[in-house]
């Protein structure tokens, strides 16, 4: 009995998440490129259509559609490379790759507003010659454009925060389009020259809105941090209510990447009981009820002393990580 009960233990693999995952990511792929060919043709029209203009706006969503495309390009890369195996010393693979391509996106988001802003508070004060006809016009073909490859990459598995990121980038271009049309109906019907400035910061709140998001949910992955939607504290507390389950410790909960929370901690349990009958009741319970399908659980038996001392009792190891969860009272 002892630590050889719960060494390395991982339950879930049986549950096929590597069939289904090879399979939403060659939908993706197919979503992903095909948003890539119609951004890709439009923008290089646009970028003469902004220049003859003389529309920051335009200039502006043109811009954006160069990072849309480069985070379209990112998240295709990124989702090939977590396709690889796990081998050597990547022993999670490279699953987190999709979080460097989505806390990217979230940063060229931010690079982006900021030059924007930059460039709109200074044609605010001196506005140059905007043709609004053309602007409009470029604009609508563009919500039309946009939409299309919003409705292509929303069909991919957005829970993916890498898809996530491309799909913001493109969301985003969306709304400045729209905003953009507007300001040209403006600046055709009452020669107000600073609509095209006024849209543009309208599209740098959106695009803020949207980087912040990105570079927080990825900057939680990065620092371990438990997801959002599993309370440590919380489970701890259910683990250790478990049929002779004395203390659980060392817990730690975490994403391998968006989508994949694992877990690993040491429990103790009852004297006399089954090791392995508790490991095996506290995997069922973290994977059904929590949907932690990657769970390491290291399982000893309580010595006897833990057990009459209660709760103040010292920790079963020397330097325990966080808080220990006891069904002691």
């Amino acid at each position: 009995m002892g630590a050889g009960h719960g060494h390395g233990h991982e339950d879930g693999h049986s549950h096929g998440h590597g069939h289904t995952h090879g399979a939403t990511a060659d939908s993706d792929k197919r979503w992903l490129a095909g948003a890539l060919a119609l951004i890709v043709l439009y923008m290089a029209g646009e970028v003469v259509v902004g220049i003859v203009s003389g529309s920051l706006a335009l200039l502006s969503d043109a811009a954006h559609m160069l990072t849309d495309a480069a985070s379209i390009v990112l998240a295709l890369w990124a989702i090939r490379l977590a396709a690889r195996p796990a081998a050597g010393r990547m022993t999670f693979g490279w699953k987190r790759v999709e979080i460097l391509s989505a806390m990217a996106n979230g940063a060229t988001l931010l690079v982006l507003a900021a030059w924007l802003t930059f460039e709109a508070i200074r044609r605010l004060f001196d506005p140059p010659e905007v043709t609004g006809g053309l602007v409009l016009t470029t604009a609508l073909i563009g919500v039309v454009v946009n939409l299309i490859a919003t409705l292509m990459i929303s069909r991919a598995n957005r829970s993916s925060l890498n898809v996530e990121g491309a799909f913001q980038h493109i969301l985003n271009d969306l709304y400045g389009f729209i905003a953009t049309a507007i300001a040209g109906a403006v600046i055709m019907t009452t020669g107000f020259v600073q609509a095209d400035v006024i849209a543009t910061l309208i599209v740098v709140a959106l695009m803020v809105q949207a980087g912040v998001s990105l570079v927080r949910a990825s900057s939680r992955i990065f620092l371990e941090a438990a997801p959002e939607n599993l309370d440590p504290t919380a489970i701890g507390a259910a683990m250790a209510g478990r049929d002779h389950v004395v203390e659980v410790h060392d817990l730690h909960i975490w994403e391998i990447t968006s989508g994949s929370p694992a877990l690993s901690a040491h429990v103790l349990v009852e004297p006399g009981h089954d090791c392995h009958a508790v490991r095996e009741d506290l995997a069922h319970f973290l994977a059904h009820d929590h949907h932690i399908d990657h769970a390491t659980l290291q399982v000893d038996h309580a010595q006897p002393g833990i057990l009459a001392l209660g709760r103040d009792k010292e920790s079963h190891c020397e330097q325990a990580h966080g808080p220990a969860h006891s069904a002691l009272r």
